[in-house]
């Protein structure tokens, strides 16, 4: 398989009030006009900062851009019914000509907000796998009739389809049921706050629980996400960034390894620990006040994308 490596990105921190609407739009076409593949977006239901809600964001790249693709970091699966996610995601895919990049996970451990939203807790892993298993069905075939533990269908069409057939799905989370949901159920896989050496036996682990699946996940369908802040020392870099990191996900050490602080080539680096890892599809986060936002992101596409897109 020849390997395609590709560099996507997400906001940092989003301005507060009605600067954001303008920064959305600024950010996104930026993205359109470099040659940055993709643009995500985060979902928390409750939080302190700005949060786009990702489905709404990703329809309205979808009519802003002709090129750029674009996907939920992650969609948090338990949330929604399974059949209107589908219905959701397979509009947008299909009125962007095939531009989603759909990912699943199971959410972070916040039981408030699945209190919130009426999901119990404890449910939320085998929710999302069975939500799943439904929306591949409903994106590929012309009747389900569907009896789950939590869902019960009956002759349900979902048109339009997905451009995109088979429709790609990935999975988010860096834990063990995470990269044996990617491996029974998933076409891919992308974690984060996960070192490179992690990510390295995450990818074979991947891909043993998909062959004992008698199952197959793509060589080209595993990435990370990765922290980053540019300035001329890693320094001056990771106390820009240290305001913005949510440090109750990870600690000192552990951003030492996953994380990239400093000049683009620090960047550039980290990326390629993880595609000795296995990886080849990135999502590069800067994290620095919404004023540099822009300019880190310009950075990114000038000085990092073209080192792995020219391959």
């Amino acid at each position: 398989m020849k390997i395609k490596y590709r560099i996507g990105v997400m906001p940092g921190p989003w301005p507060a009030g009605p600067d954001g609407r303008d920064f959305f739009w600024r950010f996104v076409d930026l993205c359109e006009r470099t040659d940055i593949d993709s643009v995500w977006f985060n979902e928390r239901l409750s939080a302190p900062q700005p949060v786009l809600d990702p489905l709404t964001a990703m329809a309205a790249v979808a009519a802003r851009t002709r090129r750029l693709k674009f996907g939920p970091s992650v969609l948090v699966t338990p949330f929604r019914p399974p059949v209107l996610l589908a219905r959701e995601l397979a509009t947008i895919d299909y009125l962007s000509g095939g531009r989603m990049l759909p990912a699943f996970g199971v959410g972070v451990e916040h039981e408030r907000e699945f209190r919130a939203a009426g999901v119990p807790f404890k449910e939320r892993g085998r929710r999302t796998d069975e939500a799943i298993a439904i929306m591949r069905r409903c994106w590929a075939e012309d009747e389900v009739t569907f009896a789950g533990e939590f869902w019960q269908l009956e002759h349900v069409t979902v048109l339009p389809r997905p451009v995109q057939q088979p429709f790609p799905v990935w999975i988010g989370g860096n834990s063990e049921a995470a990269m044996r949901r990617a491996g029974r159920l998933g076409d891919g896989w992308i974690p984060s706050f996960i070192t490179p050496e992690q990510f390295r036996i995450g990818v074979e682990k991947t891909q043993a629980f998909a062959a004992a699946a008698d199952r197959d996940v793509p060589a080209d369908h595993f990435g990370a996400l990765v922290y980053c802040c540019f300035a001329p020392d890693p320094a001056t870099a990771r106390a820009t960034a240290l305001p913005f990191i949510p440090r109750a996900r990870v600690d000192d050490p552990m951003l030492a390894q996953c994380a990239a602080f400093g000049p683009p080539e620090v960047l550039a680096e980290r990326l390629e620990q993880y595609v000795r890892g296995g990886g080849s599809k990135f999502i590069v986060r800067p994290m620095c006040p919404p004023a540099q936002m822009l300019d880190q992101l310009a950075r990114v596409a000038q000085e990092v994308v073209p080192l792995f897109h020219a391959r």
